[in-house]
This record gives C-alpha cells, sequence and structure tokens, in this order.
C-alpha cells in the first residue's frame, strides 16, 4: 500500500503543478486589493485602468518605499499595467520591473508621470542598478515637487547598469540623469535603450557612457565619455572622440526580446519576435512588431511563494516535458543545474528573479539547439564556487544555427554584494551563432563578501562560440579578463568594463611577464574580430597598480577595433592604464585632460590599404612649456580610410603614441632643447613621412621656496622675498655700498641642486644691485669665493651659473648708487633632484635556485661624489647575496657587509668620474621556499658625499615573487589516467555505460587540471588541490557508470509498472538519507536524489 501512497501522493503534487501552467484571467474588473493575487503570485502587481487610480497610487508608492534605497535586498517586484490609460506619478526603485501588458508600447498610456530618480544618494545614480522598464508609453505632464527636479514635458530615467529601457514611448523629452540638492547634474553610469521612441530631445549629461540600439528621438544632447548608437534613427552628429560618439547605421542581425501580453480575450501571451536583419528604428514604428505569441497555458511559472514549483528537479521536469519557463519576482536557490535541452525553449523572468546556485553546479546549461531565449534574469554566485553561472552551449558545441539562433536578453550576474559567492567565471557561450543583447557581469566592490579573495570571479565572460554578436556588454571587476574571445567572427557593439578596484598589489596581478590582466582579451588564434565602442575604466583604489593593455587581440587582418577609450576614474597616486590596445595609445593617471582619458579611433588592418596617411604638418607648441612639461600639436593627417594615431619622436627616438594631433611630453628635463618630430598611421600599417621638425626648449626649474628662511644685513623681514608677494620687499636700509657687506642669506633646509637666480626689483626700479657676488655653502659658515659675479642693469637681474647642491646661498651686493637695495622676490631655479633606484630582475620572478640581478641606478647628480654608503635590507629566508660589482670604471667597492638581511656597501670615486647611470649590480640567489612568496629587496638609503656633507637619496625597493619548485609529477599522472577514462568510457543507459552528461563533466575537470598544470605560476597548494579536485571528480564519474540496467530497479530483467512502483516509493530520498543504499538504485540519472526526472525516465523505459 505504501508504494500505491507514493505514486498518488506523486501524481497529486504533479496536478498542482500543472495547475500553474493554465491561466485563470478574470474578465471583470478586480479591486485593487486582488492586484497581486494573479496567477503569477503575490510579488506581481497586474493593475486594470478601472481600479481607482488613488488605489494604484498607494500600491506603487509602498514598492517603491521597499525599493528605493534597497540596493541588496531580497524582495522582488514586478508592476504589470493592462491595456488602457493612468494617471499617477510612479517610480522605479530597486529589484523592480514595470511594464505594460499591451501588444505595442502605445496601448497601455501613463499620464502623468513614470521616473527613476536618484535622491536616495543626492542625485549620484551611479548605484541605481537592478530594475527596468517596457513595453509602455508615458506623457509627462506633473510637475514633481522638489527635491524631484522633474518638470513638465521630461521623465527622468537617472540609471546606471542593469537598468533596460525598451520598447518605451516618451511623449516628451528624456532626462538620463538626476539633479542634486544644487541643481548639478549627478553622475550616473548607464546604460541601456532599446526598440523605443522618444519624441523629445534625449539629454544624457553626465551619464558616463551609453548604449542605444534600434531607437529613434527629435535630438541627443551630448555625451561623456562612450556613446554607441547602432540601427538608431537621427543619431547626433560628430564623430569619435569629440564628441565620442560612435554610430553604426544598421543592426546586423537581432532578435527582440520576448514579452508578457495579454490578448483581446483577456488571456495571457508571451510574445516572441522575429529575428531580423540589417535594421534601423523601432520594431513597432510602423505597426505591430513581427514575430509569434505563445499562450500562457505552454509555461511552467516558477514562483517564489509556492516552494513546490521552485525546485530544479521539478523545473527540469517540465523543460523535459516541453515547457517553457516564466520565472516570477523571487530568489531561487538551485540545488541543482537548469537544463534547457529543447530547441526554441523559452525563459522569460519578470520583476529581477534571482537564481542562485547552492551547489558547485551551474546555475543553468543550455544544450547545442536553436532558438533558446533567455531573458529577465539575475543569476547571482553561491557559496560554493562553480565553474560557471550560465552556460550557453556544451564545450565542444558546432551546431550550425545561423536560420534560428540562441538569444540572450537582459541577462544580469553577481558576485558578492548581496551573498558571499565565487565562481570561474560568470558566462561561457559555447554555441555558435549567439546573440546577446544587454548583459552586465559585476564581481561586487561592495557590499556583502567584497574582497579579493571573497568574491572571487577569474572572469566575467567567456566566448568560445563562432560568430558570436553582442550588443551592450557592461563586464566589471572580475579577478582576471574581465572578457576571454576565444572563437571566431565575433562582434561586439559597446563595451564598458571597470578592471577591478581592490588588487592588493602588482605582484598578486600578473599577466605572465606583464602588468595586469587586460580588460578586454581576443585570443591570439582568432583570425577575425571586430568591436566598436570600447571603454575601459580604472580605480585602483588599494594599491598602486599598473595595467600594460586595457585591450588585447591578435594582429591579424580580419580583427578591428573602433573607437576605444581608456579613462582614470580616481585611484592611488602611480597607478595607471599605461595603453589602450597592444601597446598603443597614451597613459591615463591623473583626473584631468589626457592623463584622465585615452582615445583611438582605429586598431587593424584594413586588407590591401596601401596607401599612407598625409605627412603631419604645422607643428607648433600647445601651451608654454615648462621645465617638466612640453605640449605640442599638429594638423591633423589625413587617410584615404582611417587615420589611426600618430607616433611621435624627439630627438630621433620614439617617445610615444597618441590618437589626437597633440601630445604631452612629460619626461623633459630643465633647461634642454628637444627636436620633435611626428609620423601618422593609418589602421593599414601605413606610415607617413617624418614631419618637419619641431625645436623647444624647456625654461628653469623654479624651486618650492615655501619651508625656505633666511637672514641679512638689515632689519628688514627677509621671508618677503620669499613670499611670493610682489607687494612687499626688503631692503639694504642704507644705500648701496660694497662695504660694509650688504648682503642676503637663504636657507634652503636641504642640499638642492641649483642653477639660476632671480633678483626682482620690480616697484622699486632703481633700487636693483648694481654689483653683486653668488656665494654657495653646505653649513652657512664656509663660503668660499663666489660661484658667479656680474653687474646689475635693471630692475629684473637673472645669474646663471653651473649647477650647484648646497643649503646655503649668499648674494652680496658689490656696487655704489645712493639708492637703497630692494628686493621684491628672490627666485631660484634648480635641476631635477637627484634620486637612486633599485632596478630589476626585469619579470618581477625568480625560482628557487635561481640567480639573478638587481641594479642600483643614479640620476641627476650634479655635485662631486667621492663615496657612497648604500644600505639595502632583504628577507634572508628567500633571497641569498652572492656578490656585488661595479658597473662604473671610476667607482671602486671598498667594503660591504652582510649580517642577517641587511647590506652594506661602501665605494669611492677614486677617478672623480660622473656617477650618473648604473652604479652597482647586486648578485643574488632565490632561496627554496614552501611554496610561491613575494618578498622585496629595499634600497633604504643610498647616500652620497662630497667633501663637506652627504645627501641621502633613497629608498627605493623591488617586489620579487619567489617560485618554489612544484613537481608536477603526480598532477600530470592524474590528468594522464583522467584522460584515459575519459576516452574508454561511453555513455548510455545500458550496464557499463555513463550517465549521459558526465563525460562533459569530467572533461571540465580535466580542463581545470590542465589549466593549472600549464600555469608557470602554480603554487604547491594550487596543484595539490588541482589532485585532489581530479581524484573527486574521477571517483564521481566512476559512480555515475551502471552497474546493472538503469530503469530495472527489482533486476528481473524487464521494465515494467513494479520498476516503477519502486521508484514512486524512493521518491524524495536522497544520497544523505541513511537509508540510501536501499533506495539507490531508484536513482535512474544518479545524480544523488529520486525525484520527477527518475519517474519520467523509468516510465520512458516502460513505454518503449
Amino acid at each position: 500500500m505504501r508504494s500505491l501512497k507514493k505514486i498518488v501522493s506523486s501524481v497529486s503534487m504533479m496536478a498542482v503543478v500543472l495547475s500553474l501552467w493554465s491561466p485563470g484571467v478574470s474578465h471583470a474588473a478586480t479591486p485593487i486589493t486582488d492586484a497581486n493575487s494573479s496567477i503569477f503570485g503575490p510579488n506581481v502587481y497586474v493593475f486594470d485602468p478601472t481600479m481607482a487610480s488613488a488605489d494604484i497610487q498607494t500600491a506603487v508608492d509602498g514598492v517603491f518605499a521597499r525599493q528605493e534605497r534597497s540596493e541588496f535586498g531580497t524582495e522582488r517586484d514586478a508592476l504589470l499595467f493592462k491595456p488602457g490609460t493612468y494617471n499617477g506619478n510612479y517610480y522605479v526603485g530597486f529589484n523592480t520591473q514595470v511594464s505594460g501588458l499591451g501588444q505595442n508600447p502605445d496601448d497601455v498610456l501613463i499620464n502623468g508621470g513614470l521616473n527613476v530618480n536618484a535622491d536616495w544618494d543626492n542625485g549620484n545614480a551611479t548605484r541605481n542598478f537592478w530594475r527596468g522598464i517596457e513595453n509602455i508609453s508615458i506623457n509627462p505632464t506633473l510637475k514633481i515637487p522638489d527635491p524631484a527636479h522633474i518638470t513638465p514635458g521630461n521623465t527622468q530615467i537617472a540609471v546606471s547598469q542593469a537598468a533596460p529601457l525598451r520598447r518605451l514611448h516618451v511623449k516628451g523629452k528624456l532626462n538620463l540623469f538626476d539633479f542634486d540638492s544644487n541643481w548639478n547634474a549627478g553622475w550616473a553610469s548607464g546604460g541601456f535603450l532599446a526598440d523605443s521612441i522618444i519624441d523629445g530631445q534625449v539629454i544624457p549629461a553626465s551619464q558616463q557612457q551609453w548604449f542605444s540600439r534600434n531607437s529613434q528621438w527629435a535630438s541627443w544632447s551630448n555625451g561623456v565619455w562612450n556613446m554607441v548608437f547602432v540601427g538608431d534613427k537621427n543619431t547626433p552628429t560628430g564623430a569619435f572622440p569629440d564628441p565620442p560618439y560612435t554610430v553604426v547605421p544598421n543592426t546586423p542581425i537581432i532578435r527582440e526580446k520576448p514579452y508578457l501580453y495579454i490578448d483581446g480575450s483577456n488571456n495571457y501571451q508571451v510574445f516572441v519576435p522575429s529575428l531580423s536583419q540589417n535594421t534601423q528604428g523601432a520594431s513597432w514604428a510602423n505597426g505591430a512588431t513581427p514575430g509569434d505569441s505563445i499562450g500562457i497555458d505552454q509555461f511552467y511559472i516558477v514562483r517564489a511563494d509556492i516552494p513546490a514549483t521552485t525546485t530544479a528537479a521539478n523545473i527540469n521536469a517540465a523543460l523535459a516535458a516541453g515547457k517553457n519557463l516564466l520565472f516570477t519576482p523571487g530568489i531561487y536557490h538551485l540545488d541543482d543545474t537548469i537544463r534547457i535541452n529543447n530547441p526554441n525553449t523559452v525563459v522569460l523572468g519578470i520583476g529581477m528573479p534571482t537564481l542562485i546556485p547552492t551547489t558547485d553546479k551551474p546555475a543553468m546549461k543550455v544544450a547545442d539547439v536553436d532558438g533558446v531565449k533567455l531573458a529577465g534574469l539575475l543569476y547571482e554566485a553561491g557559496p560554493n564556487a562553480t565553474s560557471t553561472l550560465l552556460e550557453v552551449g556544451p564545450a565542444g558545441s558546432a551546431a550550425d544555427h545561423a536560420a534560428n539562433p540562441t538569444s540572450l536578453h537582459d541577462l544580469f550576474f553577481r558576485t558578492g554584494g548581496a551573498v558571499v559567492g565565487q565562481n570561474a567565471s560568470q558566462m561561457i557561450i559555447n554555441s555558435d551563432d549567439v546573440i546577446g543583447d544587454h548583459f552586465w557581469m559585476w564581481r561586487a566592490d561592495h557590499g556583502a563578501g567584497a574582497g579579493w579573495t571573497q568574491n572571487v570571479s577569474t572572469n566575467g565572460l567567456i566566448v568560445n562560440g563562432d560568430d558570436v554578436t553582442l550588443y551592450g556588454l557592461f563586464n566589471e571587476h572580475h579577478n582576471e579578463y574581465q572578457t576571454v574571445w576565444n572563437g571566431n567572427g565575433g562582434r561586439l557593439y559597446f563595451y564598458q568594463s571597470e578592471i577591478p578596484y581592490d588588487v592588493p598589489n602588482q605582484a598578486a596581478w600578473m599577466d605572465g611577464t606583464k602588468n595586469g590582466y587586460a580588460s578586454y582579451k581576443v585570443a591570439d588564434t582568432v583570425t577575425s574580430h571586430e568591436a566598436w565602442g570600447l571603454g575601459v575604466y580604472s580605480y585602483f583604489r588599494d594599491a598602486a597598480v599598473k595595467l600594460e593593455n586595457a585591450i588585447e587581440v591578435p594582429d591579424a587582418p580580419g580583427v578591428k577595433i573602433h573607437n576605444a577609450t581608456t579613462i582614470w576614474l580616481n585611484g592611488t597616486a602611480g597607478s595607471e592604464i599605461t595603453h589602450i590596445i597592444n601597446g598603443v595609445g597614451g597613459r591615463v593617471y591623473g583626473t584631468s585632460g589626457s592623463s584622465q582619458r585615452q582615445t583611438i579611433n582605429f586598431y587593424g588592418t584594413d586588407v590591401g590599404d596601401t596607401i599612407p596617411p598625409s605627412v603631419p604638418t604645422n607643428l607648433a607648441t600647445k601651451e608654454t612649456p615648462a621645465y617638466n612639461r612640453v605640449k605640442i600639436g599638429w594638423t591633423p593627417s589625413t587617410d584615404n580610410l582611417n587615420v589611426a594615431g600618430y607616433d611621435v619622436y624627439r630627438d630621433g627616438t620614439l617617445i610615444g603614441h597618441t590618437t589626437t594631433a597633440e601630445y604631452v611630453d612629460t619626461t623633459v628635463k630643465p633647461l634642454t632643447t628637444y627636436s620633435y618630430t611626428v609620423k601618422a598611421k593609418d589602421g593599414g600599417n601605413n606610415y607617413s613621412a617624418l614631419s618637419a621638425p619641431l625645436s623647444v626648449t624647456t625654461p628653469k626649474r623654479a624651486l618650492d621656496r615655501s619651508s625656505w628662511t633666511g637672514t641679512s644685513t638689515s632689519a628688514d623681514p627677509v621671508a618677503n622675498v620669499l613670499d611670493g608677494d610682489m607687494g612687499t620687499r626688503w631692503s639694504s636700509g642704507k644705500p648701496m655700498a660694497p662695504s660694509p657687506e650688504q648682503s642676503i642669506t637663504i636657507d634652503m633646509k636641504v642640499p638642492t641642486s641649483i642653477n639660476s637666480i632671480e633678483m626682482d626689483s620690480t616697484g622699486s626700479n632703481n633700487d636693483y644691485a648694481r654689483g653683486y657676488a653668488i656665494y654657495v655653502s653646505n653649513d652657512g659658515v664656509n663660503w668660499g669665493t663666489p660661484v658667479t659675479t656680474g653687474v646689475g642693469t635693471n630692475k629684473l637681474i637673472t645669474v646663471d651659473f653651473p649647477p650647484q647642491l648646497v643649503r646655503y646661498f649668499k648674494i652680496v651686493q658689490t656696487g655704489t648708487n645712493s639708492s637703497w637695495w630692494s628686493l621684491y622676490e628672490v627666485r631660484v631655479y634648480g635641476a631635477v633632484p637627484p634620486s637612486a633606484t633599485l632596478v630589476g630582475p626585469a619579470s618581477g620572478k625568480v625560482t628557487s635556485g635561481q640567480s639573478f640581478d638587481t641594479t642600483v641606478k643614479l640620476d641627476n647628480v650634479v655635485s662631486s661624489v667621492y663615496a657612497q654608503d648604500i644600505q639595502l635590507t632583504y628577507d634572508p629566508s628567500l633571497i641569498e647575496f652572492v656578490s656585488a660589482d661595479s658597473l662604473n670604471p671610476a667607482i671602486t667597492i671598498i667594503g660591504q657587509k652582510d649580517t642577517s638581511g641587511h647590506l652594506r656597501i661602501l665605494t669611492a670615486n677614486l677617478a672623480n668620474g660622473d656617477v650618473n647611470g648604473p652604479v652597482l649590480t647586486l648578485h643574488w640567489k632565490a632561496k627554496a621556499p614552501e611554496d610561491n612568496t613575494s618578498t622585496s629587496i629595499s634600497l633604504d638609503s643610498l647616500a652620497i658625499a662630497d667633501l663637506q656633507t652627504a645627501t641621502n637619496l633613497g629608498p627605493s625597493s623591488n617586489v620579487i615573487l619567489v617560485k618554489a619548485i612544484v613537481d608536477l609529477t603526480i598532477l600530470n599522472g592524474k590528468i594522464a589516467t583522467a584522460e584515459s577514462t575519459y576516452s574508454g568510457a561511453t555513455e548510455g543507459y545500458e550496464v557499463g555505460l555513463y550517465v549521459p552528461g558526465s563525460k562533459a563533466t569530467l572533461q571540465s575537470a580535466i580542463d581545470a587540471a590542465k589549466q593549472v598544470a600549464a600555469n608557470p605560476d602554480v603554487t604547491k597548494q594550487l596543484a595539490a588541490q588541482a589532485v585532489t579536485d581530479l581524484n573527486n571528480a574521477l571517483a564521481s564519474f566512476a559512480a555515475k557508470q551502471y552497474q546493472s540496467s538503469p530503469g530495472d530497479v527489482n533486476n528481473d530483467g524487464v521494465f515494467t509498472v513494479v520498476d516503477l512502483a519502486n521508484v514512486a516509493a524512493a521518491y524524495g530520498k536522497t544520497s544523505a538519507d541513511t537509508d540510501w543504499a536501499q533506495f539507490e538504485k531508484a536513482d535512474f540519472n544518479k545524480d544523488g536524489r529520486v525525484d520527477l526526472v527518475d519517474l519520467a525516465a523509468v516510465a520512458q523505459r516502460i513505454l518503449n
């Protein structure tokens, strides 16, 4: 009887589930209290135009009150409006979707306002994430009271990432920003607009970037860094980089996002737009959007308030039965992967449903089949690290889907922030021909579990499939590459990426020997790829970290990048993005001008182009040269296709690249003459001839006098000549005469290299010194002979002399005149300060037992140096000091002492030669650490001494990764065993065969182990863990082999209802149960649980 009871119980439960596949929509107007009592559950509000406007307003206000600040909240809401007209003022907060239920946007009209503000953060919308508005028309008739800052005729949607705007008809202007309390435009970091019509002007204002597709407007006002328009009408004029517009006239291929609507018979339908090519403008501008409707009865509805509908087992059973999926608002914890195996399956989420895997399995996998549509889902990493959150097509997918591709719409990914989570990647696209239509792939920089080693997400997106097309990819903060593109024929339209904020140090973020991981990485094996409108931004919050290239692509004829920019948002001093792409493009390292933003119009090869650009002309300085900065510009070159950039040469040596017709050189020295030339380059790597030279001489270097003091032979305050104020003065207090001495003495506090002094008497024009002598000293007592003397002739006397490294100088007036000697300012100029640096080894990495060198260098030393005292520290447990050699023939090592990691070396300059350049080579040997360990060699001080004083030029240090010797014999042997096991295994439903899908899981484990083995910086810990993981994978794989005929639970050699009864008797059992051994045979697919999938499989064997 127990078996029959279990069967009846299972059938009853399935009947409950099946009941959710039928609509049950009322045809009568319903009271507001029933708005969230539809078949979609309590988190979905379905409004009817017959409901009282005040009641609707109250309901919407209540949702907004909960969601306005609820960035990482657990509640989800969808506000759906049936066809008709509504009068109200509605706001959209976090985790909320507002949609019309008409088949076209104009079927639902909001009179009044439908807005997204940022009042909760004083107008800053850079965190207005996770919300959406679609399929609705807005007539903005209301003036919203302050602090909303919304006037009639204006709709305000101030959003950033993961806030799609689709199928909107705004009957007025659209502002994409909010104001702060002082009516300043607050920052925003959006955004995505598609398939929409705006009757008025679109005003992005302070929006950093924006992507628009297949939309139109009256006008578009401006851009900040990166605005991309694909298939839009009435696009703004101007070209990247100023204004920052990228315009692609037609959308090459698209399927608009599926959406829910209600038909004329009051039945719910899901509309699936048709695939279209080479389109421009909104799909509904001239009539209904082409496509097909699917009745709600063909959908399995997942509801958070009905737990039975939310299990992965029941969801997969519904999919296996041919159902589509509709996720209602909620958070869904999945103990198994949702498997989309049927072609043309639609998976639609409303109200930001969130899928969180509770095991190490992906949340969802899509088979390599035609026409799957995924839309409106948030995938969130769970506590157990997964290989990925969403896999589209299994590894090795190769089917042709060009005629009916899978399309992905408004898919968002989150690792950390709301819950602690980890993943290797967030999405892997293996299938060919996939269309991606708006992703935000975010590793949290704030919130729960946000930390470099806590919410680990190695990569955001990995594209292995060929001919994949993506629109609007936002991908941020992952630990290594943000995007890895391995497939050929890829196309990307718009990219926004912030690289990680929380890199702890440079050594922790090295791609081999290169600083950092490129945000956008196209594999070296790719031969065709094209991308438009890319922006990569840095904010290295925690350390002075550098990224060598924001973008890396192979130099192949079919690989092209159009319009890319790098931005330094903020960060630790010394941090930077060095180049835009493949070593091309200037660095960004500051908060203004070219130090903040660099751009490139084109990178790649236009096959067949052999015509070089024209020669740059009219080279000239763009600002008055400074002692440490020269800015030059020129008339831009022209080209038959496109000028990609310019190479800038100084004195015949290439010093930099730029994509604009100007360049800033910050490596110049004071009082030096340079010759600049420029050549232009196009996308085909054709170069112009060099321009005519421009000669530039840098001025002297004015020194900071703020800490200086002085004395004089009169009672007047000497501070008056050092305060920068031409309204104050010092005077001798008596007529000029050579005796008694009239002088002024300045104490610069530290030895300083000086080479020029200005004596400014402007204001008392006749009171200049009629004669002068300049003395210098390092102790303020011994002055020696003057370094220079002369005769004054006017109110401004400039005195140049050979560089002197001194602390004090004295000006003595030596002439005779009846006027008093007066000075308003004494300005002093100097050379670049001397410095000492420690460099090497080049890679920053050494292996246990490896010998390596570091070099001590001196620069800009102008005084005579007779001796040097060099002191360094290091960790003797990791590094052994071997010896030191002089690299300068004039310098001899006199003595050295090495004591417990403290190294001191004394040298003498016996030939009184120049000490600039490499001074010493220090020879070291790496010891054998237990595992890879970072350490540093620090040049704590380097004192140079002349005959009077010593000057300390330190410190400087180098971080070095000491790599342990890792024996990979066991790991490589285990990989070989696993590969042999994989090759000898066959999947199927017979004795000795393996559960279908188990080989792919084993292959993933093998690939992961190979990746560890191939890592040149692998640690012992990682290698040991890889062996453990692969052993576990092999054990798991072995458990997937059928030892008896699957489905023949009672071992009688046939498949009968008795077997079905046995499965029913075991229904609900899992491998965690103490009596699992008794029921394990009922687990048909060997997934550790007996569920509907097993019942269905055994039933199928009986029927067959």
